[in-house]
């Protein structure tokens, strides 16, 4: 099908090969139940294939699309044999996220024509927001761009001193304020700081509270409008960090903020540590918006870009 070709270096392909060795140990060993003993693709083993996609957190609108290519294949090819699912499993799958035009990323990188570039990032407590921020700052920072931070998660004293730490570690200035400051305040002075030092990206890091969209909707929308006071166009992008050991309960996560707020790229976190690393593929083929990272280890080079030919490959291995 031509859709596999190598894109990542062998470092980071084997770092993406480990964060996903748990969900694919745990994938193949119930594919490996379910087809001993049978030497053809039918009936019961596409039925315990789509159970296996389900529990692994495909979820279940991407599997049943899935199933359904594995099934047009099987009609047209006449026989397969199960030791041919694997390949058809990772060609079938890279297929259909290749119907969307997201996940072709192979560096860190930010558009072009906008400085600064203003990300602000969300998601709910403990998903590992700040830990994205202070990685994706490391990358950035690596590629020779200024990065400034803004710690506008004025709501946990503990928030404001993990980014601070994340700031001193990769060597990026931080603006900051004490906890129960206004946090569009915060993200105020941040831009203001970011425009006066010749910043080539801000990150903005928010509160993570999820109890009362209409609270959290109105705190995101303030802060975006202080933004712009100072950069007309800001944020130019809002990232939702998703923590993928949850498995669905990410896509529940994903549709409350994208309901709250505007969300227009994708994080998924501690994937290295869960068997429920099968998300990413239904997130990316479910949520028309693109998934940009994942965390595939607690290393600081861990975050990785979503590639998703080279995650399908890892995956299906």
């Amino acid at each position: 099908m031509g859709l596999f070709k190598k894109i990542f270096s062998s470092e980071k392909k084997e770092t993406l090969d480990k964060g996903l060795e748990k969900s694919k140990t745990n994938f193949f060993s119930k594919l490996s139940k379910a087809v001993a003993g049978k030497s053809k693709v039918d009936d019961d083993v596409l039925d315990d294939l789509e159970e296996i996609l389900v529990t692994s957190d495909v979820g279940v609108k991407t599997t049943i699309k899935i199933i359904e290519r594995i099934e047009n294949r099987v009609a047209r090819d006449k026989y397969l044999g199960t030791d041919e699912l694997n390949q058809i499993l990772r060609e079938e799958i890279a297929g259909l996220l290749s119907e969307t035009n997201v996940g072709e990323a192979t560096d860190f990188e930010i558009p072009k024509g906008k400085k600064p570039y203003v990300l602000m990032v969300v998601g709910v407590n403990g998903v590992g927001k700040t830990t994205t921020i202070g990685k994706l700052a490391y990358q950035l920072k690596n590629k020779g761009l200024n990065v400034v931070l803004g710690a506008a998660d004025t709501f946990r004293a503990a928030a404001i001193d993990q980014l601070q730490v994340w700031a001193d570690r990769v060597g990026v200035p931080i603006v900051k304020q004490d906890m129960g400051s206004d946090p569009a305040s915060v993200a105020f002075d941040t831009l203001q700081s970011g425009v006066n030092q010749n910043a080539d990206v801000i990150i903005i890091d928010t509160a993570g509270r999820l109890h009362n969209k209409v609270n959290l909707m109105n705190e995101l929308t303030k802060v975006k409008r202080v933004m712009q006071k100072v950069i007309g166009d800001a944020p130019h992008d809002v990232l939702l960090v998703l923590d993928g050991s949850t498995g669905q309960n990410a896509f529940e996560q994903a549709k409350q903020f994208t309901a709250a707020t505007e969300v227009t790229s994708l994080a998924v976190t501690k994937l290295d540590g869960t068997a429920k690393g099968g998300v990413v593929i239904g997130i990316s083929d479910q949520f028309k918006i693109p998934v940009k990272y994942i965390g595939v280890g607690e290393g600081i080079e861990d975050l990785q870009v979503f590639n998703k030919y080279e995650f399908v490959d890892s995956f299906f291995k």
